[in-house]
């Protein structure tokens, strides 16, 4: 009997230490787990604030960027005529100085005016030419004596066979500075140019521009052969 129950001791005492080994490595584990999935935590916590900064610093650099961008770019508003051919000649010969164009309507009296209510002649608007650019790469001096190359500025209220005062010739300015550059170009143009015929291009700030309707923005680019007025070339 005595040694049946010492076996049977040994047998419990070993099942008893084996259960506790099992526990313990159950222990081990799931504290490592614990371990594990704290580290993880952590380092998606660190991943998100990371990502977090880095969107607010690329939203910021964008809209810095942005800022800069329009800080270093000018408008220029021209009114020489159908602008369809006004646009063309522009584009064609300062696209490659970064330029932007649209054509619209400006110095009216109406707001939103359509090109058939402009053609009419009832609003006082003129069919223009708004040019984007930037001034370290090409200046307003050189946009504005281009303007007096590419058509006829010694005709009032009308371009060859276009007529009316939506057709007149005028510079819009958009700044004192501006004026005064338009003033000097136009009195230079004259000198060289129109001895003895006047110019009668207007030099009047720039009001409200309406875009024009779509199917007039690079008219002629979208319709190679289109209509564009004959006084409309390069003068010099």
């Amino acid at each position: 009997m005595a040694v049946m129950f010492q076996q049977n001791h040994l047998i419990e005492s070993q099942n008893s230490n084996g259960s506790n080994v099992v526990r313990n490595r159950n222990v081990e584990t799931q504290l490592l787990r614990d371990s594990v999935q704290r580290k993880r935590n952590r380092t998606e916590a660190v991943a998100t604030s990371m990502f977090s900064r880095l969107s607010q610093l690329t939203q910021s650099f964008t809209r810095s960027n942005h800022t800069l961008n329009n800080a270093m770019t000018e408008k220029a508003t021209y009114a020489a005529g159908c602008f369809w051919g006004v646009e063309h000649l522009y584009v064609k010969h300062f696209k490659k100085d970064g330029i932007t164009t649209r054509v619209g309507y400006i110095g009216g009296d109406m707001e939103n005016p359509t090109y058939r209510q402009v053609c009419g002649g009832d609003t006082n608007h003129a069919e223009a030419l708004e040019v984007t650019f930037d001034p370290s790469k090409v200046s307003f001096a050189t946009l504005t004596e281009f303007f007096y190359r590419m058509h006829d500025p010694t005709t009032l209220n009308y371009q060859g066979p276009d007529r009316g005062t939506q057709y007149r010739s005028a510079i819009f300015y958009h700044s004192e500075e501006q004026k005064q550059t338009a003033e000097q170009v136009t009195a230079e143009v004259q000198e060289k140019h129109y001895k003895g015929k006047p110019i009668v291009t207007q030099i009047i700030p720039a009001g409200q521009f309406y875009t024009a309707e779509e199917y007039h923005q690079k008219y002629l680019d979208r319709n190679p052969g289109g209509y564009e007025c004959p006084t409309h070339f390069l003068r010099w």
